[in-house]
């Protein structure tokens, strides 16, 4: 197996750095997938409610399992408290497992792990594997899946030139990972990982842009005021400035965290060949440009260029190029 490490490997803080994991599937039941984690990693499984667990004292951290809906959640909080009324016993006892059955077939379950030391992630695979063959089901199995994978690694330093090298590497590269992860149309149509405007996307490339990490922020609030992008940036910009980012986007979901928040790919989960080593391979291609200044550079003038070109957004000249780059080894 390839080296799954980017070439940074400490974060801002000078520790090794990290990568959140968040899973979307159906069709394991969660009793089934509580009893992976805990068979594969030990730990204690905690109940909050019939929608959300957690093992805790793994030896990877805690994980939570939620069925991903805040009206769900907001449910069965309510029907966990003490006090219950008579008429909230009937409906949990006869209800609910109906509802739950209901929401499963629309809404994910959702696998989220703690921040994992990158040297660690192959630790995961085996948690995957074990999902895929107690029959989790993904994004393509049925039009309304639109479920995804969603990597959260440490970014190295919170400079403003590390942070934008990101944003420049990730734009060149989007066309060609986009077409290596083959997104599928579901979630092409679904808001949650709309891809940056043009109008962005130059302004981020412009060599004479070396903003400061307060007009860097600014300028992708003005232009991004949403979590739904494919590389959402607000949990990282709030945790440099909270209150920057919290004047312009009023989101109780934007959680502060030093990480990029990555929500392109996949989650192929059915898939017996897949695993999340592959769309963090893709994301490492992310890592080594950012990491290659000169390479950048170079990509970020072609890309600038190609954007001008009217007809550059059917054509597939520039995922041409992507695959001409990539096959050349220059990105390694």
């Amino acid at each position: 197996m390839a080296s799954l490490l980017p070439p940074v490997i400490a974060n801002y803080a000078g520790k090794p750095r990290c990568v959140g994991v968040e899973v979307e599937f159906a069709g394991v039941p969660p009793q089934d997938v509580l009893a992976a984690i805990t068979s594969l990693y030990g730990g204690e499984i905690e109940e909050a409610h019939m929608f959300e667990y957690r093992v805790t004292g793994t030896s990877l951290g805690s994980f939570k399992l939620e069925l991903d809906s805040s009206q769900l959640q907001a449910l069965g909080e309510a029907l966990s408290r003490s006090e219950r009324e008579p008429i909230n016993e009937t409906i949990e006892a006869f209800g609910l497992p109906l509802l739950s059955k209901a929401a499963e077939a629309f809404v994910p379950w959702e696998v989220v792990t703690d921040p994992i030391e990158i040297n660690n992630l192959t630790k995961l695979l085996p948690l995957i594997s074990s999902m895929q063959q107690a029959g989790a089901l993904g994004t393509r199995h049925a039009v309304h899946f639109a479920f995804g994978l969603h990597l959260n690694p440490d970014v190295p330093d919170l400079s403003a030139e590390t942070i934008l090298q990101y944003l420049r590497a990730y734009f060149c590269l989007y066309d060609w990972i986009k077409a290596k992860e083959d997104i599928n149309w579901t979630r092409t149509l679904s808001p949650y990982i709309r891809h940056f405007k043009n109008d962005y996307i130059r302004h981020i490339l412009a060599p004479s842009y070396k903003p400061t990490i307060e007009l860097l922020i600014d300028d992708y609030l003005a232009f991004n005021p949403t979590r739904n992008r494919s590389l959402d940036m607000l949990p990282l910009f709030a945790f440099i400035d909270e209150n920057r980012v919290r004047n312009k986007v009023s989101d109780d979901r934007i959680k502060p965290r030093p990480t990029f928040h990555y929500r392109l790919p996949n989650c192929d989960i059915d898939n017996p060949n897949w695993n999340i080593d592959y769309p963090w391979s893709l994301w490492l291609q992310v890592e080594k440009l950012a990491c290659n200044t000169l390479m950048l550079n170079q990509l970020c003038e072609k890309y600038s260029v190609n954007l001008d070109r009217l007809t550059a957004s059917i054509d597939g000249q520039w995922l041409e190029t992507l695959n001409a780059f990539m096959k050349s080894g220059e990105n390694t």
